[in-house]
């Protein structure tokens, strides 16, 4: 069916194979990579120091801890800072809570060298934070902080542990979730991980040991926070806050990441095993790797501790399987390579991948393979399948993995998460063979011209054809497998050489493309305009590794006059670029100069000119100038000599206006001048006066 576009349309269509492989790439891209070199790039870039420091303590402990975890050796120097600011906040009293406790982590980290007098006053500090605490982030940070000191001292105990963790467990909800304080009502996803946390160092501290009945109902309130977890289509896990008050809402990654480490820390200092899903823990890892590089710092640090307490955690460590390419080629004979690595791209325990099937996209037939193991390469540390099964030719495919650990005391370690589905595209050089180009006769059907294309190289064909007349093109299109292939898009366009494009869909049966135009019936599409028209072929796909758009050559229409109430073209659209291009050339063609004296005649007209002045001159010797009432004092005699200066420099400048000077210039120069020549004149003038004054009164 022909349809009818504009200019940008058609370039929007033809250039759709472009647009539809790249969208395909992203989508086989969907599935979730382990923490690579990207991360620890983005890492010194958002973590450089401003200035030598970075803003606060807490800036500092994270950027600390994100090169620690992913092991950066090539990073910012930020230890001598750290250390400084460590140390001017431990020995300071008046260091709030929170600027202590990122203190005592950063340390953790540094190994900053704090003697035992400060160990002593964060310590008595501490205690009577806990016991004075009236909200979760008070002790959160108090006994976070007594946390840290033991880990650095050792002997740190809570006297009232059993107290404090009842005091603590206050905060909590029916629902999971838990309040920051006993005066705010909203209770959040967030908050309960900062309890976790702060309970699981309760815990550590308690001597003697805990009531276990205490840790027991906090396992039941673990099941019911995980009870409202959210889900991405693509299996991620994920905590979201939705309250009434945004003033203190944490976005999913922030609320997630606090629910980790609650979670993990909680999971490490108990005995009892969390009645978690493993599964549950392998869409958090998820969540996580598919945020894929943050672009902020707070969001890549919480990304990458999160996914460093995961990867050590006591519940579930998850495996990642990932693979380089999601794109093969059956020409190039692609081998197809998978990785099983830990979140932070740590090697896997010993274990089998197996491809357990290959089913084509949208389709529900059964498996175009059969289960088979990968094999292992141990200088790559990937599991390959050298070959593809003939089965699979070019297109999309989801390919079905999964993974078998070795041992079964592994399987209490780590989840792999059961079967992994991938999509694969599978992409080949398409033949095209049989391309032809002819102009039929209407009535018959036979051939009139007829010429062969070669879609592989260039093409100059010239054909002719009337109202009466038809043009078919074909082809036809092969997979590497010599399977019938149907390309995404099969487009012929015609473009006349007024700009005004038509774009047909060229049909196929089979193996076999066709179009054929039956101008008697496209005059009124083609606004009855005879001349030139441009052809050009547009085939393309995803999977097809060589998709063309080439121009086959042109044709010579001729069309019949247009009717009265025929539809005229549409206007085509103006380059909103063009007005910024090049001009056109302005010629010009001055007036030829008028005829002008001879060169000597000018010049003794010029000579003639100064004659006045020599008559003046000869003049003033003829009457005798007579200088004797020019002042005799040297202030009065300055001015005068200022005034005649001044008139000689006003004559020099009528002179240099007929010379060089134009009109303003001499305007800005004479106003200058003449203030000059007007102040020094009135006192010369004011000098004379007073002196014939005295003249006549004597």
């Amino acid at each position: 069916m022909p349809t009818n576009l504009n200019f940008e349309m058609a370039r929007s269509l033809v250039g759709f194979t472009v647009l539809l492989l790249f969208l395909s790439i992203c989508e086989s891209a969907s599935f979730f990579q382990p923490i690579s070199d990207s991360h620890r790039s983005a890492a010194v870039e958002l973590f450089s120091p401003d200035h030598g420091s970075l803003k606060s303590l807490e800036e500092t402990y994270e950027a600390l801890r994100t090169f620690d975890v992913l092991g950066i050796e090539k990073k910012p120097d930020v230890t001598a800072t750290a250390c400084r600011l460590v140390s001017e906040t431990v020995g300071s009293s008046s260091s709030t809570l929170k600027n202590v406790f990122y203190a005592l982590k950063a340390n953790s980290i540094v190994k900053c060298k704090i003697n035992d007098k400060a160990y002593q006053g964060i310590i008595t500090r501490l205690n009577a934070a806990v016991d004075g605490a009236r909200s979760l982030p008070d002790f959160y940070y108090s006994v976070g902080g007594l946390v840290l000191v033991k880990g650095s001292k050792g002997d740190v105990h809570l006297a009232d542990a059993d107290g404090i963790f009842r005091s603590v467990k206050a905060f909590r909800q029916s629902d999971g979730r838990w309040r920051s304080s006993s005066s705010n009502p909203e209770s959040s996803a967030f908050a309960a991980g900062i309890a976790l946390e702060t309970l699981a160092g309760v815990v550590s501290l308690a001597s003697p040991e805990l009531d276990q009945s205490l840790i027991s109902t906090l396992n039941n309130d673990i099941s019911k926070l995980f009870d409202s977890i959210e889900k991405y289509d693509d299996g991620a896990l994920y905590f979201d806050d939705k309250l009434v008050d945004g003033h203190d809402h944490q976005g999913p990654l922030a609320t997630t990441s606090s629910v980790v480490r609650g979670l993990t820390a909680f999971a490490a200092v108990t005995d009892e095993r969390l009645n978690i899903p493993s599964n549950k823990i392998l869409g958090l890892a998820n969540f996580f790797l598919g945020i894929g590089v943050p672009g902020d710092a707070k969001d890549l640090f919480n990304q990458i501790d999160s996914l460093a307490c995961l990867e050590s955690n006591r519940v579930s460590i998850p495996l990642i399987l990932s693979l380089p390419s999601t794109v093969l080629s059956v020409t190039k004979e692609d081998l197809l390579q998978v990785n099983v690595n830990t979140v932070l791209g740590s090697n896997a325990p010993p274990l089998t991948v197996k491809l357990v099937g290959v089913f084509t996209s949208g389709s529900k037939a059964a498996s175009l393979v059969e289960s088979q193991e990968l094999v292992f390469d141990d200088g790559t540390g990937m599991y390959n399948l050298k070959n593809l099964p003939k089965s699979i030719d070019v297109g999309s495919y989801t390919f079905v993995f999964e993974i078998v650990l070795h041992e079964l005391e592994h399987e209490k370690i780590y989840i792999t998460g059961g079967q992994k589905k991938v999509p694969i595209f599978v992409s080949g050089l398409i033949k095209i063979e049989n391309a032809e180009i002819a102009v039929l006769d209407s009535d018959l059907g036979s051939i009139e011209t007829q010429k062969k294309l070669d879609l592989a190289g260039q093409n100059a064909v010239s054909l002719s054809a009337n109202h009466l007349q038809k043009l078919r093109v074909s082809f036809k299109l092969t997979t590497p497998h010599g399977l019938a292939f149907k390309p995404h898009q099969a487009l012929l366009k015609l473009r006349h050489e007024s700009k005004v494009e038509h774009i047909f869909v060229v049909g196929n049966s089979g193996k076999q493309f066709e179009i054929v135009l039956n101008f008697l019936g496209l005059v009124e599409k083609f606004f009855y305009l005879s001349g030139r028209y441009d052809i050009e072929l547009a085939v393309g796909d995803a999977v097809m590794e060589n998709s063309l758009l080439l121009a086959i050559g042109h044709i010579e229409l001729d069309l019949p006059e247009p009717p009265e109430k025929a539809t005229r073209p549409p206007p085509q659209p103006v380059d909103p670029y063009s007005r910024y291009g090049p001009k056109a050339e302005i010629t010009h063609i001055f007036r030829a100069p008028e005829k002008r004296p001879p060169k000597e005649l000018s010049l003794a007209f010029l000579g003639l000119t100064f004659l006045p002045l020599l008559g003046f001159l000869i003049g003033l010797l003829l009457l005798g100038v007579n200088l004797k009432n020019f002042p005799s004092n040297a202030v009065p005699a300055t001015f005068a000599t200022l005034l005649h200066v001044s008139i000689g420099a006003v004559l020099s400048l009528y002179v240099l206006f007929w010379l060089k000077l134009d009109l303003f210039q001499t305007l800005k120069l004479l106003g200058f001048l003449g203030v000059i020549l007007v102040l020094v004149g009135h006192r010369v003038l004011s000098h004379l006066a007073s002196t014939s004054a005295k003249l006549k009164s004597a």
